[in-house]
């Protein structure tokens, strides 16, 4: 890398989930088991990153409690910079909370992510020092929509937004063509290009409509089907999944982005950043945790080689 260091700019979260030992009776207490990780799509994509080997940098906003405390020792372990994240006194840290039923299934969540709205442009201002001298620079759409645009629009180095859920992918529109890399899923691409996706041609066709906006690249996940991996000097493929044991699929998206950043850092090309993301994904996949400590070059590196695939187009 020869600016050092790459920056994530997005939410993180303290996640707290209960699930009950039998079927769940409303307005009482259930025995059952209570677990607490800590999560966020920035974090989890800096998480991910680190292990891959990427100085990183995270920018993102705290309070000044438990979970906060929390997430600067595990980011303090992973040796991801965070001394440029906004720290809020009074204010919660962002906190996810949900309950599923007894087998897992999810039956409500409160999300308290508040604390991002001030994560704004002229935050961000006071930053762009450290934006421009990154290598790249990775955004989720947790934040503001002004901030993805200034974002977007002022930094010097080129940017890769994950576009999170098709209602915050809204925040993508104005800027696609200021962007460098997207990564969307099947719906989230639809949403962006106005293309009803039914087939592999509406895919294609999808995929073209994002890249004529100026953007360069484009990895749309399609879960069990692969990846649909397109640029605007580097053509398009259609990539299997790479099969592997499934344990835990939350943090395939994550694992995926921060490959695609690892691939970016190392000079590679649009099949090759493709192969990473896959490859990261599965590592994810057959982790228990949504980050899976496995993950690293070296796996990365050998699940590509280990895995001879054609592409689909």
């Amino acid at each position: 890398m020869k600016n050092g260091y790459a920056v994530v700019v997005g939410g993180v979260n303290l996640d707290i989930g209960g699930t009950p030992d039998k079927t769940m009776v409303l307005h009482d207490s259930n025995p059952g088991t209570v677990r607490m990780s800590l999560g966020g799509v920035g974090r989890n994509i800096a998480h991910n990153m680190a292990l891959l080997g990427l100085p990183t940098v995270l920018i993102t906003a705290l309070g000044e409690d438990m979970p906060a405390r929390q997430i600067a020792d595990s980011c303090a372990a992973l040796g991801i910079d965070l001394s440029h994240a906004l720290r809020l006194p009074g204010e919660a840290t962002s906190t996810y909370l949900f309950l599923t039923d007894h087998q897992g299934e999810m039956e409500m969540a409160v999300s308290d992510m508040e604390i991002y709205r001030h994560l704004t442009p002229a935050f961000l201002e006071s930053k762009l020092k450290v934006l421009n001298g990154a290598e790249l620079v990775v955004c989720d759409t947790n934040i503001p929509a002004e901030s993805v645009e200034f974002i977007a629009e002022r930094s010097a180095a080129p940017v890769f937004l994950d576009t999170v859920s098709t209602a915050k992918a809204e925040k993508a529109k104005a800027v696609l063509g200021k962007l460098h890399t997207l990564k969307p899923n099947r719906m989230e691409a639809a949403f962006l290009s106005g293309v009803n996706i039914v087939d592999e041609l509406t895919l294609q066709v999808a995929a073209g409509k994002l890249l004529e906006t100026g953007l360069q690249r484009v990895f749309i996940s399609l879960g069990s089907d692969g990846v649909l991996a397109a640029g605007r000097e580097e053509g398009l493929l259609h990539l299997p999944i790479y099969p592997g044991e499934m344990k835990n699929a939350t943090g395939c998206g994550d694992a995926f982005m921060a490959a695609l950043a690892w691939s970016y850092c190392r000079g590679e090309g649009l099949e090759r950043a493709a192969k990473a993301g896959l490859a990261a994904a599965s590592i994810a996949l057959a982790g228990a945790e949504t980050i899976n400590p496995a993950l690293n070059a070296k796996t990365v590196c050998e699940r590509i080689e280990g895995h001879k695939e054609e592409a689909l187009c």
